[in-house]
């Protein structure tokens, strides 16, 4: 198989992929529960959520004043979850496409170098 065709065939599967993620991320999102989720569900039951901290280590990120409850701030209801969700798949993908990258790229040298190249390499001792 030429490599070209395998880039081809990969890139395919990467935006199918990504596509998929968008469309559940986007469509989805908005049927997700509003009861609280594993560890402040816990907290109620437990009743120990009263000694939460007031300030909330979260609370000094800097995207923190952009999103509130897997929500956009600043945009209608409708469609500030949807957006939350599109913006957060892109971003979880952007970060692995370039952990992706930088790993690939310091492994990359030995692939280079295949038996039916023009410009064989010598072996190394």
């Amino acid at each position: 198989m030429s490599s070209s065709l395998s880039r081809s065939r990969n890139r395919a599967l990467v935006i199918t992929g990504l596509g998929i993620a968008l469309l559940i991320a986007i469509f989805l999102s908005p049927l997700a529960s509003k009861d609280p989720d594993g560890l402040d569900r816990v907290s109620k039951d437990l009743k120990f959520d009263h000694k939460e901290l007031e300030d909330k280590p979260a609370q000094k990120l800097p995207f923190y004043a952009i999103f509130h409850e897997y929500a956009l701030l600043g945009v209608p209801e409708a469609i500030a979850t949807p957006l939350a969700g599109l913006i957060g798949t892109l971003a979880t993908f952007g970060l692995a496409w370039g952990i992706g990258k930088l790993v690939v790229r310091g492994s990359g040298s030995q692939d280079d170098a295949s038996p039916d190249s023009d410009d064989p390499q010598p072996p190394l001792n």
